[in-house]
C-alpha cells in the first residue's frame, strides 16, 4: 500500500530502479568513456526536457549501452560523437519521441497570444 502511495507522488519505482542501474553502469565505465558518458548524461538532463518516465529511462538505458559498447570495442570518442558533440547529443535525444516540458510551454504561449487577440477584439 505504501508503495502505491509513493508511486502516486514520485512515479513508478521500477523506472527509478532502472535509472539508478543505468547511472551505475555509466559511473563504472573506464576513462575516457566514463567522462564522455557522464558529460552526455548531464547535457541530456538539461537539453532533453523529456517528461515521460518510460521515454527517459529508455534513453538512458540506450546511453549506457552505447558507451559500454564503445568502451568494450575501444572505439575512439570522436568516432562516436563526431566533430560536434552537441549535435550528436541533440540528435540522440531527438530519437526519443515523447512529451517534453517545452511542449506545455509552447501550448501555453500560443494560447496566451490567442487569448490576448480575442481580448483586444
Amino acid at each position: 500500500m505504501a508503495a502505491k502511495w509513493i508511486e502516486a507522488l514520485t512515479g513508478p519505482l521500477e523506472q527509478k530502479k532502472q535509472y539508478k542501474q543505468d547511472k551505475r553502469r555509466i559511473d563504472a565505465l573506464p576513462e575516457p568513456y566514463g567522462a564522455a558518458a557522464k558529460a552526455m548524461h548531464r547535457y541530456l538532463m538539461y537539453y532533453g526536457g523529456i517528461t515521460g518516465g518510460d521515454t527517459l529511462v529508455a534513453m538512458f538505458t540506450d546511453l549506457a549501452d552505447l558507451w559500454e559498447r564503445a568502451a568494450a570495442d575501444e572505439t575512439p570518442l570522436r568516432q562516436i560523437v563526431g566533430d560536434d558533440p552537441v549535435e550528436f547529443a541533440e540528435s540522440f535525444a531527438q530519437a526519443y519521441a515523447g512529451e517534453r516540458w517545452i511542449d506545455k510551454e509552447r501550448a501555453r504561449l500560443t494560447k496566451s497570444i490567442e487569448d490576448a487577440e480575442r481580448a483586444a477584439g
